[in-house]
C-alpha cells in the first residue's frame, strides 16, 4: 500500500503541476492582448538573448567541431569525407542548434526567472502587486515569455552559423578536408524547411522554458530554501519539456 500511495502522490503532483501550467498559460495568452510595457520586454530580451550569446556561441562552436571530428573519422572508412559538411550543417539546423540552445538558455535564463520571481514571492512583493490591483501574471510573465519566444530563434541562427563554422575549422584546418568541397556540400543539400523547422522549434522551446521558469518561481513556497528548489525544478522540468517537445515537433515537421 505504501508503494501505491507513493506513486499515487507522484501522479497527483504531476497532474496538479500540469494543470497549473495550462492555467498560467491561458492567463499569459490573455495578457499578450492587453497593453504591456515595451521597456520591460526590451530588458528581458537583453537578459535572455544578449547575455546568453557567449554560452550559445561556445556550445555551438564545439558541438559543430565534435560533429565534424566524429563524422570525418567515420566517413573516412568508406571514402565519403566530402559529405562531412552536409552532415554538420543538417544536424545543426534541424536538431542540435535548437535543442542545445534551448537547454543552455533554460539553465541560464530559465533558472534566473524562477529565482527572481521566487524571491519576489517569498518577500511578498507579488502580494503587494495584487494589493495595488496589478495582475502579477500579466506584469511578470508576459514580458519574459514574449522575450524568450523572440530571442531564442535569434540565438539559434547564431548557433547554426557558429556550429557550421566550428565544423569547418576542425574538418579543414585540422583534419585537412578540401575547403571548397566542404563549403559546397555544406549548403548543397539544405532546404528552406531545414532552417524554418529549427526556428519553429526554437520559438516553442523559448515559450516552454520561460513559462516553466516563471511558473516555478510564482509557486515558490518555503523561503530561501523554496527559491532553491524552484530554481532547480525550473531547469529540470524545462529541459525535460524541451526534449519531449523536440520529439513531437520533429515528428510533425519532418
Amino acid at each position: 500500500m505504501a508503494v501505491l500511495e507513493f506513486f499515487g502522490r507522484l501522479l497527483l503532483g504531476f497532474l496538479e503541476g500540469l494543470g497549473r501550467f495550462f492555467v498560467l498559460l491561458g492567463q499569459t495568452l490573455r495578457g499578450v492582448f492587453r497593453p504591456w510595457d515595451l521597456r520591460a520586454l526590451a530588458a528581458q530580451m537583453i537578459r535572455v538573448g544578449i547575455d546568453s550569446v557567449p554560452v550559445v556561441f561556445l556550445t555551438a562552436f564545439f558541438t559543430g567541431g565534435v560533429m565534424a571530428l566524429q563524422t570525418y573519422t567515420g566517413f573516412a572508412r568508406f571514402n565519403a569525407e566530402g559529405f562531412v559538411g552536409s552532415v554538420v550543417a543538417l544536424s545543426m539546423l534541424r536538431e542540435l542548434s535548437p535543442v542545445l540552445t534551448g537547454l543552455m538558455v533554460t539553465g541560464r535564463a530559465g533558472s534566473a526567472m524562477a529565482a527572481e520571481i521566487g524571491s519576489m514571492r517569498v518577500t511578498e512583493q507579488i502580494d503587494a502587486l495584487v494589493a495595488f490591483a496589478t495582475d502579477p501574471v500579466h506584469y511578470l510573465f508576459v514580458p519574459r515569455v514574449l522575450a524568450a519566444i523572440l530571442v531564442v530563434p535569434m540565438l539559434v541562427v547564431i548557433g547554426n552559423a557558429t556550429g557550421i563554422a566550428g565544423g569547418y575549422v576542425i574538418a579543414v584546418r585540422i583534419l585537412g578536408a578540401n575547403p571548397v568541397v566542404y563549403l559546397s556540400n555544406s549548403f548543397q543539400y539544405l532546404e528552406a524547411n531545414d532552417l524554418w523547422s529549427g526556428l519553429i522549434k526554437a520559438a516553442v522551446f523559448g515559450s516552454l522554458l520561460s513559462l516553466i521558469g516563471c511558473q516555478q518561481g510564482f509557486d515558490t513556497r518555503g523561503g530561501a530554501e523554496g527559491v532553491g528548489r524552484s530554481t532547480t525544478s525550473a531547469v529540470v522540468l524545462g529541459s525535460l519539456a524541451i526534449l519531449i517537445a523536440d520529439f513531437f515537433l520533429t515528428k510533425v515537421l519532418f
